[in-house]
């Protein structure tokens, strides 16, 4: 007996699979009129974990992981010294918040300015990257080329702050330093302290799923650490390539030549899921299936609000908590699970030159835009 199974696989991908590579963000959010929400947070994230956190309501910066807190073994006053620099940076971040609302005409409503910064390091080869932009009410707004040491303005309203800052030469120098240097040595005592988290494997749960009948069977897998991984479908043990789309004549006896495959960085043998309607969980209970659609699904909490390598535009999503979202993908990007403590989502801010700068992980440049 044949049934027809519409086919619809792609290959979902979860960053580079093969480099370890680390990175340290700092995110300044500034914002007006939005409820429930503080005027200003700072956020601080080693890889996948919310290593520091400031808000405007409490005042007080904190280390959100155990193994953070063993900064202060090289500097004890840390989390004092960051708390000054923080106020200071609120009022910074308001001014510049106002400026941006002059620049577009605006006056009342919810607006936010954004900044993120930090950098990535490759702890296999030893390659680092630096990365600092601005973005307004979900845009981009000024972003830091640091191959040429130029500001990018991809908004006429940015145009005044890229001619102010390309021609602040000692700035650019002391944004290079950091973001180069200063940065990843940081960035390295970090994941020393928390290695037992960060370098830590979590194999996933790998599920098949169908609503109904006629629905498509979805490859899950979630609960998975690192977020580097590649997922695919597979027939009689060859990739089934992207944008594969088709209506096959298949016997249930050939279910089983295809598979779902999940490859998690640093782990050495894939997990393979035998497409098997016996382990397909439904919510329709034992009505045999006529139309099968392959697919794969994920469940995404939102947490970010800029895209990898600031590549795209600053997609403002501001919430206490996160939100998990269920969506079916065709051509997207499937992600995992964020670790278990609770990681809110803000951004950030410009930087500041006090004394003791090289002695802090985030470097606050304090410019009006």
């Amino acid at each position: 007996m044949k049934t027809l199974v519409f086919v619809s696989l792609v290959g979902l991908f979860l960053h580079d699979t093969t480099a370890e590579m680390h990175s340290l963000k700092y995110f300044y959010t500034a914002s007006s009129e939005v409820t429930n929400f503080p005027e200003f947070v700072i956020v601080g994230m080693v890889d996948d974990f919310q290593v520091e956190y400031y808000d405007s309501n409490t005042k007080r910066f904190v280390p959100k992981q155990d193994w953070a807190n063993k900064i202060t073994e090289d500097r004890a006053d840390y989390w004092e010294e960051d708390t000054e620099r923080a106020v200071g940076h609120q009022q910074n971040f308001k001014v510049n918040l106002d400026i941006a609302k002059r620049r577009f005409n605006q006056t009342g409503g919810v607006h936010i300015f954004q900044n993120m910064y930090g950098c990535e390091w490759d702890d296999e080869t030893g390659d680092v990257n630096g990365f600092y932009q601005y973005g307004y009410d979900g845009e981009d707004f000024i972003v830091l080329d640091l191959k040429t040491m130029t500001w990018v303005a991809p908004q006429q309203q940015a145009v005044v702050t890229k001619q102010k800052w390309d021609n602040d030469k000692a700035d650019l120098a002391e944004r290079k330093q950091y973001l180069t240097q200063i940065c990843p040595d940081w960035l390295k005592k970090y994941v020393n302290y928390g290695r037992s988290s960060l370098m830590r494997t979590d194999l996933p749960t790998v599920s098949l799923l169908q609503k109904t009948p006629s629905s498509r069977v979805t490859c899950h897998a979630t609960g998975f650490y690192p977020n580097r991984a590649m997922m695919f479908w597979r027939k009689d043990g060859e990739e089934l390539h992207e944008d594969i789309s088709a209506v096959l004549q298949l016997p249930f006896d050939d279910w089983g030549k295809y598979d779902c495959v999940f490859q998690l960085s640093g782990v050495k043998e894939d997990i393979v899921t035998k497409l098997d309607k016996r382990e397909i969980k439904t919510n329709y209970g034992k009505t045999s299936m006529r139309i099968v659609t392959f697919s794969f699904f994920q469940t995404l909490q939102i947490v970010k609000v800029f895209r990898k390598r600031l590549t795209g535009n600053l997609k403002t999503l501001i919430r206490a908590t996160p939100i998990n979202l269920t969506d079916e993908l065709s051509h997207h990007i499937c992600e995992k699970e964020q670790p278990k403590q609770s990681i809110q989502k803000m951004h950030l801010n410009v930087v500041n030159t006090g004394s003791s700068w090289q002695t802090h992980t985030h470097h606050l440049f304090i410019h009006w835009i």
